[in-house]
């Protein structure tokens, strides 16, 4: 499918609020269950205070914000626990990438809830009704507390979790759904809150009686688009978590499944209808990933890029068996996967190329999928091909990119007549490596120097190649090189340079080996 809503497609956002997160935290981790009441606390001005606490807890009258001291004099057995905001936090995303079962559109919604993006998905789970109460049933059994409500607007749906839980508001109801509840499930700052309750405005159909200027002067534009958002009227942009696909295929299970070979046909299965929809839209995938979603609620992704848009299924097949071939942590299919997506993350359009007579046209396709085939077993940032540079620094004039990245170079490396001797080395040292001369022709080659501890005595020479710098792309000057080539006695051949001319320029002229014959 591709995730391009149709304007008469009513958006239905569904929201979680996980009212308990840090406790549940703590007792999932438990092996063995305590029957003290459990709270969690912080320091907040040199006091500790409740952060938050569990169901029991919560029946003996204690509230978050409560200070701990006398949180202590009214509950005597009192489980307390140091409060890991980021722990809590890493749930909440652990949570957010089981939640992408349901869709790829999860955002964050503060510390302690979820929003979720189900437009166009809820017939998938037999309608609205339906799909809330599956999502609220399957995180209730893996342990935590959760109130859910489905609306049209991210407000809406947030206010009616946390005060309305398991309401679904139609479209276009937003306004009578909310109509009822306490003013605190705008989310409005608490001193907001207070001046509206002193003012008798105690839920949202009072304030909304209210004209927009008064509340305007009195408590600014931000509380009266809150407002709107939360009776339907407007509605903020959400922020995914993850970079939605720009298309997608998904493959689910009756019972899960664990064998090898039937993953790899639903991977096969997969490309072949993800490609069927790119080749209508004339596209092709160049960043793809893949999406094992595990009957235990584990999730993991593995992503390839390509080096041109691809939409050849086979050619997709193979390179997700080469990366899960390559893995060095092996997927784990632990009691099975009951689902699997694939995407296509990037996609770019695939334009047709003329072919003429003379041409071999697989040539390239063949090479793209070699460097594909490199890139998913071993790194697309170990795969890496040389372009030339306009420059006429040695050390400049090719650099290496990844090969998958490379983009389309205008310039051509310098031919070489065949039967001629190379003019420099075909393969540099990373780096010039200094040579102490012994002796040596004035404004000349030298006759003999030391490199790496061995003494050099110079048989033949030929030279100079002066090299100016580039002076407009260096704030400061550099010296000019005189490059030589020598051969020693023994037969070996070096490509040497002068960094400076002596008498001529500022600097003391020292000399370096670049690179070797062969």
């Amino acid at each position: 499918m591709e995730f391009s809503a149709s304007p008469t497609i009513r958006r239905r956002i569904l929201a979680l609020w996980f009212a308990r997160l840090p406790t549940d935290r703590l007792q999932r981790r438990c092996a063995s269950p305590d029957d003290r009441p459990l709270v969690v606390s912080i320091k907040s001005n040199n006091a500790r205070i409740l952060y938050a606490l569990d169901r029991k807890a919560a029946q003996q009258g204690l509230k978050p914000g409560m200070a701990l001291a006398s949180a202590r004099a009214m509950v005597c057995e009192l489980a307390v626990a140091e409060a890991d905001e980021a722990a809590d936090a890493k749930l909440l995303c652990a949570i957010a990438d089981w939640c992408d079962r349901f869709t790829p559109f999860v955002a964050i919604d503060g510390v302690d809830g979820l929003l979720l993006d189900v437009t166009g998905a809820t017939h998938l789970f037999g309608g609205e009704a339906a799909m809330l109460k599956t999502v609220r049933d399957a995180i209730m059994r893996q342990g935590f507390t959760v109130r859910a409500a489905l609306a049209g607007t991210a407000a809406a749906a947030r206010a009616l979790a946390r005060y309305a839980d398991g309401t679904i508001a139609a479209p276009g109801t937003e306004a009578e759904a909310v109509a009822f509840l306490p003013v605190a499930a705008l989310d409005l700052a608490s001193a907001d809150t207070q001046a509206l309750r002193r003012a008798g405005l105690k839920t949202i159909a009072q304030v909304a009686g209210r004209t927009r200027a008064e509340l305007t002067a009195r408590f600014g534009k931000e509380m009266v688009f809150k407002l709107e958002r939360a009776l339907g009227q407007s509605e903020k942009p959400l922020s995914p978590r993850r970079i939605l696909p720009d298309y997608m295929a998904e493959h689910r299970f009756a019972e899960p499944v664990t064998a090898a070979d039937f993953i790899a046909d639903s991977i096969l299965a997969l490309a072949q209808s993800l490609c069927r929809i790119m080749e209508e839209r004339g596209q092709g995938a160049r960043l793809l990933e893949a999406s094992f979603f595990r009957s235990d609620g584990a999730l993991r992704r593995i992503a390839l890029q390509t080096a041109r848009p691809l939409r050849e299924p086979a050619i997709i097949a193979r390179l997700f068996r080469e990366r899960l071939d390559a893995l060095a942590d092996p997927i784990d299919p632990g009691f099975g996967f009951d689902l699997i997506r694939l995407g296509a993350l990037h996609a770019e359009r695939l334009v047709p190329e003329s072919i003429g007579l003379e041409a071999r046209p697989d040539d390239d396709k063949e090479i793209a999928f070699l460097i594909d085939r490199l890139a998913a077993r071993f790194g697309s940032h170990r795969i890496l091909a040389f372009q030339p540079q306009d420059t006429h620094i040695p050390e400049a004039t090719g650099i290496a990119v990844p090969a998958q990245h490379a983009p389309d170079c205008k310039l051509n490396w310098e031919a070489r007549v065949p039967a001629e001797a190379p003019r420099r080395p075909i393969r540099m040292l990373a780096k010039p490596e200094a040579i102490e001369v012994m002796a040596q022709i004035p404004d000349g080659p030298p006759l003999r120097f030391r490199w790496r501890r061995v003494l050099h005595a110079v048989a033949r020479a030929e030279g100079p190649e002066r090299i100016a710098m580039e002076w407009w792309k260096n704030q400061n000057p550099q010296p000019t090189r005189d490059y030589f080539r020598v051969e020693d006695d023994a037969g070996r051949r070096f490509w040497l340079y002068r960094d400076g001319l002596y008498g001529r320029e500022q600097f003391a002229p020292r000399w370096y080996v670049h690179g070797l014959f062969a």
